[in-house]
């Protein structure tokens, strides 16, 4: 089945609801407004329940069906948070905070899910219960983590959580998943060169070069990639910063080196990080220096399962045809800690393409209102087949 027809009538309101919270972007916990406006549209649906201040900002909203028979329960997440990000989107709605910007699309994944609230609310033609999640701090903050470290799960008995996020450069109305991992663990990894200082021009043999060090340890991470690694799996380390130094002619004691790494696997994750250290410990030794090793773990690799992508590929299909639904589209390397509500119920998140324009985190990307009504037709549909009304 096509977009719904109410949902469609619905996309005025959803693309003001958006655009009002892109005017008023808020960062990581910091979300009250935007949980404040959620929760005050939540309770005008007339939800059963809304209930704020879960992992901190977070709030969730109960609708049930007109029966319960089924005994099932769903979870439907979207995220609320902007980004530091001064915006350069020329839109009439832009930011009204200096600084900070909706670059990411939260605020159209909040918009489509009111609106399959306002939906599910008006008609309730399902068994069972809906949970509406709305989460702070997915850039960073962990802010799904601290949902379910906070009982959203068990408080409510969600049995399936699901998930969605928007994609540039993905055709306009066009739904990517694939079973098993679809985004990478993200994590952060920070090493600190130990040398000696000394001068780099009269007397260098008399120091050890922190900076040489750490140009050895950055070539050498890449050999973890290439020659350690299972080269039918994937990683990525990437060292981004390298601080060290004042003077020209002053060779620094000490060397700083700050990146990220992604992996699939869990496996090559716990790899790499005891190779990351021990490259550095055995280069930075070889040159008489020494090197501290911090190994951040962020988010876990989001892993969809097999059962609950398959039903969402189902729903898609329903939504916008078989044509524009790959179920087994390739994984990408970024992160999201929707990955912390699927490893604690099982679930699956799903790409909605938005057309082109730039990537997220750009500060001229434009989210796409003409996808508004896809994305609420997906949670609709979602919600209806996963629990018929019989």
């Amino acid at each position: 089945m096509p977009i719904i027809n109410r949902v469609a009538a619905l996309s005025d309101e959803m693309a003001a609801w958006r655009h009002d919270f892109h005017e008023n972007p808020e960062l990581l916990y910091e979300v009250h407004r935007t949980a404040g406006v959620v929760a005050d549209r939540l309770r005008e649906f007339g939800c059963d329940d809304v209930v704020t201040g879960i992992g901190r900002t977070g709030v969730v909203g109960v609708i049930h069906g007109r029966n319960s028979a089924s005994g099932k329960t769903i979870g439907l997440r979207a995220d609320m948070d902007a980004l530091p990000i001064v915006e350069e989107s020329g839109v009439p709605y832009a930011s009204k905070s200096p600084g900070l910007m909706h670059a990411c699309g939260h605020d159209g994944h909040t918009a489509m899910l009111l609106g399959a609230a306002k939906y599910l609310a008006e008609t309730r033609n399902f068994d069972g219960t809906a949970v509406l999640i709305f989460q702070p701090a997915e850039e960073g903050g962990a802010g799904g983590k601290a949902m379910v470290d906070d009982g959203l799960m068990t408080r409510w008995g969600i049995q399936e959580v699901y998930g969605m996020h928007n994609m540039p450069g993905l055709p306009e109305g066009h739904f990517h998943m694939r079973p098993g991992p679809l985004l990478a663990a993200s994590d952060k990894l920070e090493i600190t060169v130990h040398g000696k200082g000394g001068h780099g021009g009269a007397s260098p043999h008399k120091a050890v070069d922190s900076i040489l060090i750490g140009a050895e340890i950055v070539s050498a991470l890449q050999s973890i990639v290439a020659r350690n690694v299972d080269p039918i799996k994937t990683a990525v380390i990437s060292i981004c910063v390298f601080q060290a130094g004042s003077a020209a002619n002053v060779i620094p004691p000490t060397a700083t080196l700050k990146g990220t790494v992604r992996t699939l696997d869990p496996e090559v994750r716990d790899l790499v990080e005891r190779r990351i250290a021990e490259v550095a410990d055995g280069i930075a030794r070889a040159y008489g220096g020494s090197a501290e090793t911090k190994y951040t773990r962020l988010y876990p690799a989001t892993i969809n399962h097999e059962r609950e992508t398959a039903v969402a590929a189902d729903v898609a299909r329903d939504v916008v045809g078989a044509e524009r639904v790959n179920d087994n589209a390739a994984p990408l390397m970024g992160g999201e800690d929707f990955a912390f509500m699927l490893q604690a119920r099982p679930g699956a998140f799903v790409f909605l393409g938005m057309g082109g324009g730039e990537e997220c985190h750009h500060p001229a990307y434009r989210f796409n209102d003409a996808i508004l009504g896809h994305g609420a037709s997906y949670w609709v549909r979602l919600v209806e087949k996963t629990m018929p009304a019989g």
